[in-house]
């Protein structure tokens, strides 16, 4: 007691059947700590510093009955351990850092008689945890019969439970449990979410999680520079969500977000500008997300000189008069992640420190696509929480001008895979190029430079048999290949669009980059 032991002894005599080291320096239990007392029944190791526990910490201590860890510092406690103490009956772990407690934390612990977790850090543990418990098995095995399993006392008083619907079972196990388990203290309490602190879990009833569902209130707003703006979002979520906002690739500080919890589940996310100038107009998302998901809606903020009392929107539809308005732009798919994809893009233009861009994206068949502003400089984009086996459109112009075909890829996700090893598979990007479909990795250029230069070539012989061309193009159109498989009816296909007045003014463009990347040296050069 109070000593200066900073280690468990090695020279404890086999048959010693009761250890007790208290208030002292031990800062862990490893393996085999005990491994040579095979007689020992009681371990108390009460009151140090104890902070690990090694999972083999309890080998070859088949006899012992009792352990008591209480006033330590323990976060988490290998519970695989207890198959090496088949006949441990107490347990005490009051008074230390847990806060977790697994489903099967109760699996290896057959014939306990009393387990204490009061004081600890618990917040959140599942009704599974006990259902797995062979002694609550054999309670349920034995249809309310007397005498089949011997009591068992918890004591579970005295954590920071989080009262939301994460904990729907655990309340309705505390409601409803009965003899052979005694809870110690029955009435447990909420320490969060605010309007539950200090409720008893016998006053609760919990409702289901959910993932989030957000909605604005306002889907387009124009306001005059100057005045000032609120921009409102209702989440519906179980548990609470975080939320935030971001406008472009900006994160929006917190400071300016404020959330106000209308009922268990439903909340107001409000976003307010105090002053509005013009480089506020643009997209705002208000992205919710809980362990079940996220949701995001958008808002257009449009902003109004007063001076001119024209619109600088950035949302606007309107063509574009520069000088750049038939700049091609090179875009590509860099990146594929689990949920996702990132773009990259590059054009020549006059004044690339000055030049906007946007990005229009959506489902295809969908006419109406989210806008994007990207500021000079940036010729990056990442697109997330792309669903499932769907069809995708994503076009890059110059700021505010419509998109062309040929500034857009077109791509479609794959299934969804559970298995966590197999989720780098999630997405499969299939990208539709030159009037063909194909089945490229992610990363692969659509439509790149040097593809279409080869397309010229193979062109001029190729558009001689025309006719032949215009009678296989109708079945190539419409089938999917991957580059493995694709055939010389691809060629006459990219053939017919080379052909085209459009894509003769592209070439021209496309002389005009590659002259620009050798003068110029930009950082975001891509290839």
């Amino acid at each position: 007691m109070s000593s200066s032991l900073r280690r468990i002894p090695d020279d404890i005599p086999s048959d010693i059947r009761k250890v007790r080291i208290e208030k002292s320096h031990l800062t862990e239990l490893s393996r085999g700590s005990f491994s040579g007392v095979h007689s020992l029944e009681y371990l108390w190791l009460n009151f140090n510093n104890i902070t690990l526990m090694h999972l083999k910490s309890l080998e070859n201590l088949k006899h012992l009955k009792e352990l008591r860890l209480q006033g330590n510092k323990l976060r988490s406690v290998p519970w695989t351990a207890f198959q090496d103490t088949p006949d441990i009956r107490i347990l005490d772990l009051k008074h230390n850092r847990l806060d977790v407690l697994p489903n099967h934390a109760m699996k290896f612990l057959p014939n306990l008689t009393y387990l204490d977790l009061s004081f600890n850090q618990l917040t959140i543990i599942s009704k599974d945890v006990f259902t797995t418990w062979p002694l609550y098995q054999r309670a349920q095995a034995s249809d309310g019969r007397t005498g089949v399993a011997s009591n068992a006392v918890l004591a579970l008083n005295d954590n920071p439970w989080i009262c939301d619907c994460r904990l729907k079972g655990f309340v309705h196990f505390v409601k409803t449990v009965s003899s052979p388990i005694i809870l110690m203290n029955s009435y447990l309490t909420c320490a969060s979410p605010d309007f539950r602190i200090g409720k008893y879990f016998h006053e609760l009833e919990l409702n289901d999680c959910m993932k989030p569902t957000t909605y604005t209130l306002v889907y387009n707003a124009t306001i005059q520079v100057g005045l000032n703006v609120t921009l409102v979002c209702m989440i519906t979520a179980s548990p609470t969500p975080s939320i935030h906002w971001t406008h472009g690739l900006k994160s929006i500080k917190s400071h300016n977000v404020s959330t106000v919890l209308i009922d268990e589940e439903n909340m107001k996310s409000e976003l307010f500008i105090p002053v509005v100038h013009l480089a506020d107009a643009g997209i705002y998302n208000c992205i919710a997300t809980n362990f079940l998901g996220n949701s995001s809606s958008l808002v257009h903020l449009n902003v109004e000189s007063r001076s001119s009392g024209d619109l600088s929107i950035y949302t606007s539809y309107s063509p574009s008069s520069s000088s750049d308005e038939n700049v091609y732009i090179d875009v590509r798919i860099s990146k594929q992640t689990v949920y996702g994809i990132s773009l990259e893009w590059f054009a020549a233009t006059e004044n690339p420190s000055e030049t906007w861009y946007t990005i229009y994206f959506g489902k295809y068949d969908n006419k109406e696509k989210e806008v994007i502003n990207i500021g000079p400089g940036i010729y990056t984009y990442s697109v997330n929480d792309l669903l499932p086996t769907t069809k995708y459109e994503v076009c890059i112009t110059l700021k505010s001008q419509l998109p062309r075909k040929e500034q857009c890829i077109v791509f479609m996700t794959g299934s969804d895979i559970s298995e966590l090893e197999q989720r780098e598979k999630l997405i499969h990007i299939i990208v539709i190029v030159c009037a063909m479909v194909l089945a490229v990795p992610a990363g692969m250029y659509a439509c790149t430079t040097e593809t279409r230069f080869n397309c010229v070539e193979k062109c001029l012989g190729l558009c001689r048999q025309k006719h032949k061309a215009q009678k296989n193009l109708k079945k190539d159109n419409a089938k999917e290949s991957t580059f493995d498989s694709l055939q010389a009816s691809s060629d006459e296909g990219l053939c017919q669009r080379e052909c085209t007045e459009e894509n003769r003014r592209r070439r021209y463009s496309e002389e005009k980059i590659n002259k620009a990347k050798l003068e110029n040296k930009n950082p975001a050069e891509l290839y």
